[in-house]
């Protein structure tokens, strides 16, 4: 006896055959005369992405990072998880931008910069506070070897990966500027208060994230230095 079965494909999620739009907020389109881009210019360049004949035709924009920062690696550095930073606009406009895209059928992907904070982030603040606060291990720290850093790890941007802070006594790493604190994505409470960001944008209505530089979340448990070259 023989049979034919039939099985159906299921579908793709959107993201996997969605044309995406990269737009970096500072330069896109200014509205303020300030020289720096912002929300509303987004918005009103919409129709340029999607929503007419001579439109791009895109299916979906990745923003790059909108949140407050310093502005130390152009907004990869965040104070705030949950807010918009004031040159480009606030919550209100968000949510327009929000509405405006939808309606276009323009999903919203934000760029989620969670490997590292900025050094002016509250958790920071209160980590660097004390040994023995709340927060004293949502970030990387280690006593030095004599007056060396803890390994030989490097940063991205060159020069050594940690960074000695005279407040706490002890060093704390940052795989990138010295401004830009790694979290310690081992302590549940570090993933939780990630969760925590990520439900309240996508209440708000953001469609998903692009995670940056997620290869470098998770470091070597025991903080080895890396062998020598030969």
């Amino acid at each position: 006896m023989f049979g034919i079965v039939v099985t159906e494909t299921p579908p793709q999620p959107w993201w996997q055959k969605a044309v995406f739009y990269q737009i970096y907020p500072r330069s896109f389109k200014d509205t303020t005369g300030d020289g720096i881009g912002d929300l509303a210019g987004i918005i009103q360049k919409l129709d340029y992405l999607k929503g007419t004949p001579t439109s791009l035709g895109i299916d979906a924009i990745w923003l790059s990072p909108v949140y407050p920062s310093p502005q130390s690696d152009f907004g990869y550095d965040v104070s705030d998880y949950c807010a918009i930073d004031p040159i480009f606009g606030d919550l209100s406009t968000f949510r327009q931008l929000l509405r405006e895209a939808h309606e276009r059928d323009i999903k919203v992907v934000m760029d989620l910069v969670v490997n590292h904070t900025s050094a002016e982030h509250e958790w920071f603040k209160e980590s660097r506070a004390s040994r023995d606060n709340h927060k004293q291990d949502w970030y990387i720290w280690r006593d030095g070897l004599g007056n060396a850093p803890p390994n030989n790890w490097h940063s991205v941007f060159g020069g050594s990966a940690w960074q000695w802070d005279d407040q706490r006594q002890q060093y704390y790493l940052h795989l990138f500027l010295k401004d830009q604190p790694d979290l310690n994505w081992r302590n549940p409470a570090v993933q939780e208060a990630v969760w925590e960001t990520m439900r309240f944008w996508l209440d708000l209505g953001v469609d998903g994230f692009r995670l940056d530089v997620y290869n470098f979340y998770f470091k070597d448990a025991e903080l080895r230095s890396n062998p020598k070259r030969r």
